[in-house]
């Protein structure tokens, strides 16, 4: 028991250390995209490439973990193959100036934002998919589910750590050290502290004993071999080494995403539909809000300019907003964390429902707030509220989940009852039930802006009434994995759709206040389609 203690704590100084870099890297792509000479619609553009790649890539790499065989696990070598992407982008970002100019001298900022683009795309990517092999090491190393339960919980609080520290060395003013000097600013000496930060923790790794995982599975090698393909996108063979047929392989598997995604949607039950659209909605405005308060903070307060000359006025007073914003983000962070130390008090005293309305409204709130002040103090005080529907839609939606798998014939069916229960029966029921959690319900997807806490364990229910709704002899029962994985979909897709988008409207306003307006409207629209979650029995007979 001892040495499994010991394989949490490593995994989770990776899990922290990978956290640190997504946090910080955040803040300051925006940023050094627009002094780069991006224009802000392209910007915005670039932001949605990682998860873009995400969507497309990581259910291939985890149908791969489960079938890998070798002497070093199955989950250790993605990791460190995507480790060596994080590296790779923490090396160039800062960089990309001075690699540029030992290339070409004719073409000198061209040369530079495509590397500057390029390395950004690596660092988002491998970062995100990187959470995906090690949340499965998480779950392999403790498959039970009270033990499970307590190695996410362990997991949360080390991905929210990374995120403070993270955000708070973006606030910090470090220009008056002379390494950062020697190194080339700021954001050099950023970056070369992740580097260091991001090796001590990687070489921790190196000490996980997986060969116990094989043995809590039941079966060996032999079960590893057997490992099922969840999404099925891809075979991915061992061994292969042909270029050729890496490039067929993961054609095919872009190829196969849309029409798998058409069928899919047309098989998904209503309250998934219903808590996929109403998630969707409510990460859009999070992380719009998320991904452009630094330039709107920035530009928007503080009147900075981003491409201006370094050293000028204008330079220097966008750098001290991005500065304030930084600590904003840590301030969200922290909050986040509290409130999801308290959740499961919350939940047992205000119930699902209120919470997550009142999450998102209060996400609408603000943003409208910080759409209309100027007052840095304030401004940072809304930001800082934030965490509280931060930490909700990484909670509830998992949660709700869990409680729809815990009765399958009744949520799932969209036969009536041949004895429907009376209304007032239902509530009776629903006021005696409680939640708990059910194992395996965690967030799948990283950030800084990218973090994933387990569910609490007040959150279940456990109801039985009689129902004519066996499912058909012909169709599997639904797992709860897929329904996991559709809800990480739509949170990936909610950066997508910013980054599309948010550039080219705040280049018609004119204004970078803009993001923090389309925050607060999607905040609304998510409030609307939040009330049509089902939350318990009552509004699923309502449903029908």
């Amino acid at each position: 028991m001892r040495s499994r203690l010991s394989d949490l704590f490593l995994v989770n100084v990776l899990t922290c250390g990978l956290e640190v870099c997504m946090a910080t890297g955040t803040i300051y792509i925006p940023p050094m995209l627009l002094e780069a000479g991006m224009e802000e619609r392209f910007m915005t553009m670039v932001l949605g490439v990682g998860p873009v790649l995400g969507f497309i890539f990581i259910p291939p790499l985890g149908s791969a973990s489960d079938g890998w065989s070798s002497r070093y696990g199955r989950r250790r070598p993605f990791i460190w193959a995507l480790c060596a992407g994080v590296m790779l982008g923490l090396l160039v970002i800062p960089h990309a100036p001075q690699l540029a100019a030992l290339f070409s001298e004719e073409s000198h900022q061209r040369l530079e934002v495509l590397l500057l683009v390029a390395a950004i795309c690596v660092l988002q990517f491998c970062g995100q998919a990187c959470f995906t092999p090690l949340e499965a090491l998480v779950s392999d190393l403790y498959p039970g589910e009270e033990e499970s339960r307590r190695a996410f919980s362990v997991y949360s609080l080390m991905l929210s750590l990374g995120g403070c520290v993270g955000y708070l060395l973006s606030a910090v003013d470090w220009s008056t050290l002379g390494a950062t000097a020697y190194l080339g600013g700021q954001e050099a000496f950023i970056y070369s502290l992740l580097i260091i930060i991001f090796l001590i923790c990687l070489m921790s790794t190196a000490f996980i004993s997986e060969e116990q995982t094989a043995e809590h599975l039941g079966g060996g090698s032999e079960a590893v071999r057997k490992a099922s393909n969840t999404w099925n996108l891809c075979s991915w063979p061992r061994g292969m080494s042909s270029v050729t047929q890496l490039l067929h392989q993961s054609l095919a598997s872009f190829l196969s995403v849309v029409p798998r995604l058409y069928s899919l949607c047309r098989s998904m039950p209503k309250v998934i539909s219903r808590l996929f659209v109403a998630e969707l909605c409510s990460w859009m405005a999070l992380m719009t809000f998320v991904l452009f308060y630094t330039d709107f903070v920035g530009e928007g307060l503080y009147n900075g300019v981003p491409s201006a000359t370094p050293g000028s006025l204008e330079r220097l007073r966008y750098e001290e907003g991005v500065r304030m914003a930084s600590l904003g983000l840590f301030l969200q962070c922290v909050a986040s964390v509290g409130f999801s130390l308290l959740m499961e008090r919350m939940v047992a005293w205000l119930g699902a429902r209120t919470l997550y309305l009142s999450s998102v409204a209060l996400l609408a709130l603000t943003t409208a707030v910080m759409t209309m002040s100027h007052n840095v103090v304030l401004v940072t005080a809304m930001a800082a509220a934030t965490g509280y529907t931060f930490c909700t839609l990484q909670v509830l939606p998992y949660t709700l989940t869990c409680l729809y798998h815990s009765d399958k014939q009744v949520f799932f069916s969209n036969n009536r009852a041949k004895s429907p229960v009376r209304r007032d029966e239902l509530e009776k029921i629903n006021s005696s039930t409680k939640y708990r959690s059910s194992n395996g319900c965690v967030n799948g997807h990283p950030v800084s802006i990218h973090s994933k806490p387990a569910v609490s364990p007040s959150l279940n229910v456990h109801v039985s009434v009689p129902m004519d709704m066996s499912p058909s002899p012909s169709q599997p029962p639904r797992g709860m994995c897929l329904d996991i994985a559709i809800l990480d979909s739509a949170y990936l897709l909610s950066q997508v759709v910013p980054s599309l988008f948010m550039g080219s409207i705040v280049q018609v306003f004119h204004s970078v206040t803009v993001y923090m307006a389309s925050a607060s409207i999607l905040s609304l629209l998510a409030v609307y389609f939040a009330s049509k979650i089902v939350f318990d029995r009552v509004d699923m007979e309502m449903l029908k």
